[in-house]
C-alpha cells in the first residue's frame, strides 16, 4: 500500500494530547457507539468474533469490545501509532480484561489469528482507498469471513463518477483523490472478482451521510 497522510505516525506527546481522535475522523463519541448500535441491530452478539478493518485507534473498537466476550474483538490497522493509542484507549476505558487482539498490517491481513470471522467492519476506510486497495482488501477478507462483513462509502450517482460530490456537512469526495466516491455497482463487481457478493444498504445514520453496503463470502 503506497504511503499516505494516514499513515503519519503520531508522537507518544500527540497521543497524549488526544490529537489521535481529531486525526481519525473525529466524532468519536458519536460515530464510535454508532458502528456498535448498528451491527447489534443487525444480529451482533457477545459470543461472535468481529474483525475491525482500519480499527485505527479504537473509535469503534472499545464499543465493541465492550459489548463482545473477552478476546473476541480483533483490529487491524496500517498505522503502528493508531493501535498504541488503541490500547490507551482501551485500558482509560476499563477494557484491559476484554484481551483485544490487535496487528498492525499494510496488507488487510487478518490471516495470523487463524480465526473464521462471524461479522466485519470498516468504518471511513473504502472512502479513502483507491479500487485497487478496496478489491484487495475485500480478498483479504474472502478468507477470513464466515459471516457479513460491512463498510461504509461515500456513493457516487454512477460508475466512473468523475466530478466532485459535495456531501451534507461538507465533505467533498472524489473519483481519483482522497477522500473518494464509488458507486455501489463499482463496489459490487470489486466484491466479486473478489469472491465475494455485495448488498447496498444505503443510508444508516451516518452524520457525514455515507452510505453502508455489506459483503458476504460468496457460495459459487
Amino acid at each position: 500500500m503506497p504511503v499516505n497522510a494516514y499513515e503519519t505516525q503520531l508522537t507518544a506527546q500527540q497521543v497524549e494530547a488526544g490529537l489521535h481522535r481529531a486525526f481519525v475522523g473525529g466524532l468519536w463519541d458519536v460515530i464510535g457507539p454508532l458502528q456498535a448500535d448498528y451491527l447489534i441491530s443487525r444480529g451482533l452478539k457477545p459470543g461472535h468474533r468481529l474483525i475491525d478493518m482500519g480499527c485505527g485507534a479504537l473509535r469503534g473498537g472499545v464499543n465493541f469490545a465492550r459489548y463482545l466476550d473477552a478476546g473476541h474483538y480483533y483490529g487491524v490497522d496500517i498505522n503502528a501509532s493508531l493501535i498504541a493509542a488503541g490500547r490507551l484507549e482501551a485500558a482509560a476505558a476499563g477494557l484491559a480484561d476484554k484481551r483485544l487482539n490487535l496487528a498492525v498490517s499494510n496488507s488487510f491481513d487478518a490471516t495470523g489469528w487463524d480465526v473464521k470471522f462471524d461479522y466485519g467492519i470498516a468504518q471511513s476506510l473504502f472512502t479513502h482507498l483507491t479500487h485497487e486497495l478496496i478489491g484487495q482488501c475485500l480478498s483479504q477478507l474472502r478468507k477470513v469471513m464466515n459471516g457479513p462483513f460491512y463498510a461504509t462509502y461515500f456513493e457516487a450517482p454512477h460508475d466512473g463518477y468523475g466530478d466532485d460530490i459535495t456531501h451534507p456537512q461538507g465533505t467533498v469526495t472524489h473519483y481519483l483523490q482522497d477522500p473518494y466516491h464509488i458507486s455501489f455497482d463499482e463496489l459490487s463487481a470489486l466484491a466479486n472478482q473478489s469472491g465475494m457478493t455485495a448488498e447496498r444498504i444505503g443510508a444508516w445514520g451516518h452524520p457525514k451521510s455515507q452510505s453502508m453496503a455489506v459483503f458476504r463470502p460468496s457460495t459459487d
